[in-house]
């Protein structure tokens, strides 16, 4: 009867856990699959297969911590006891970074949300649905001085100490920590799948709802359609534009084989029927050109309907989305879209960030990594030093990966080195610092060895 209440009471968080997650997948997974038809009705040539993957990679995100928590159950005594002491400053770490994060974003965005209807629902609106991209950013940093506090408070105590005498050695004493960094990295690989870069593509669009302006989706979007020669200029692309609502500013300039100029069709607003597949142009003027002649300007009726044309919203768009916006399933889109414009529209910025989604998530797993040989220490001088090397050398990656990407964007880089240099830069950074953890030879004694026998040959 004990023994049965023991087990009980041990896999009673992961199933409640699991209920939880159920529960969460019914309430969310309807709206994921009606916005995933949404996105297939207004972009027929998305990619439709890592588009209807969104709903099953949501229901494994509600289920992961439930996951966490049977592994948690099924451990030993003494990894139970390293994940607690993880998982309590990782906590505070975590909800000490939000609060500072939401003060100073708060404080800069406040006069927008001010000007809106009800303030306070707006305002938990607005950072409700950011929370995959915060989260995205503040995990990986909260691991780091999580990590670094717990094992150097039980190396302070002495207890990492005790656990190698009993037979354990480093590696399978931080196992947990380990397999939780590699926990963490597949949240972060999740939420980067498609909602943290979108909703940090919508703030702009939620500050100007929150503040009574016109929400763009895209501004002065240029659109080449090479077989029929016509180059597109769409001034705005109004918020729904998929649903029907009309473009504005447009101009159309149709070409030669020569590339001279056919005419030029501008309107103030042009809307295009999903079931006729016409386009509509409401106050449109329409200039010819004759070679060796002045061109002829014509003020149309107050709409000009031109049926056959074969350009949609979601095709014209789709030079103007910016990569670093766009999640999996809309970077394949793009790049499958423009496989045959590349010379208008530069592929290298949707390139770096399609192998960007991939590599970004797996810096939870570095920073762990980092942070084991760092943090753990038997001197009696502390964990300052290590402390300080872990800090900089997250610092030092987060430059690299900035630097990197934006090599790889700019196409100086190729874009998998660009996405994935940084990782593998650190990944063996971190091997190296915890084999000479392992082996009792720390860095920062190699560094002061080195620097005695500098100075004792000076």
């Amino acid at each position: 009867m004990i023994i049965f209440r023991t087990y009980f009471l041990r896999f009673f968080v992961p199933m409640v856990l699991a209920a939880l997650g159920l529960i969460l997948a019914t309430i969310l997974l309807p709206s994921e699959w009606q916005a995933v038809n949404q996105q297939l009705i207004g972009f027929p040539d998305s990619d439709a297969a890592a588009h209807k993957a969104r709903p099953a990679i949501m229901a494994a995100l509600c289920f992961l911590p439930s996951i966490a928590a049977l592994l948690y159950a099924i451990s030993g005594t003494l990894d139970r006891y390293i994940v607690r002491q993880f998982a309590g400053i990782f906590v505070i770490c975590l909800t000490g970074l939000l609060m500072i994060w939401l003060l100073v974003d708060l404080g800069d965005k406040i006069p927008e949300f001010r000007q809106s209807d009800g303030v306070f629902q707006t305002i938990v609106k607005f950072y409700a649905s950011r929370s995959p991209a915060v989260l995205s950013l503040m995990i990986p940093y909260s691991i780091l001085l999580a990590a670094l506090y717990s094992l150097g408070k039980l190396s302070a105590s002495r207890e990492i100490i005790a656990m190698i005498q009993t037979g354990r050695g480093i590696l399978r004493i931080t196992m947990p920590l380990i397999i939780g960094g590699l926990l963490f990295s597949l949240l972060c690989l999740g939420l980067n799948y498609h909602w943290a870069p979108t909703a940090e593509g919508n703030v702009d669009i939620m500050l100007a709802e929150a503040a009574g302006k016109p929400a763009d989706e895209a501004k002065n979007v240029l659109y080449p359609n090479l077989e029929a020669r016509r180059l597109w200029l769409v001034g705005a692309f109004p918020k729904n534009y998929q649903l029907g609502k009309p473009l504005l500013d447009i101009e159309i300039t149709t070409t030669r084989t020569d590339k001279t100029i056919v005419s030029r069709l501008s309107a103030k607003s042009a809307t295009w029927d999903r079931i006729t597949r016409d386009w509509t142009f409401v106050e449109p003027v329409l200039g010819n050109f004759q070679p060796n002649q002045p061109a002829i300007f014509q003020t149309e009726n107050e709409t000009l309907i031109i049926p056959g044309w074969s350009e949609t919203p979601w095709q014209l768009i789709k030079p103007g989305l910016s990569a670093e916006f766009l999640g999996i399933p809309d970077l394949n889109s793009w790049l499958n879209a423009n496989s045959k414009n590349f010379q208008f529209a530069d592929p290298a910025p949707y390139q770096t960030q399609w192998h960007y989604r991939w590599a970004l998530p797996f810096g939870c797993l570095i920073t762990i990594l980092l942070a084991i040989p760092l943090g753990i220490h038997f001197s009696r001088h502390g964990a300052g030093n290590g402390v300080f090397i872990a800090v900089t050398l997250a610092g030092l990656m987060l430059l690299t990966t900035s630097i990197s990407t934006a090599l790889g964007a700019s196409g100086t880089l190729p874009p998998a080195w660009a996405a994935w240099a940084p990782s593998g830069i650190f990944v063996s950074i971190a091997c190296f610092l915890l084999h000479r953890r392992v082996s009792g030879q720390p860095l920062f004694l190699v560094i002061r060895r080195l620097i005695s026998k500098n100075t004792s040959s000076i």
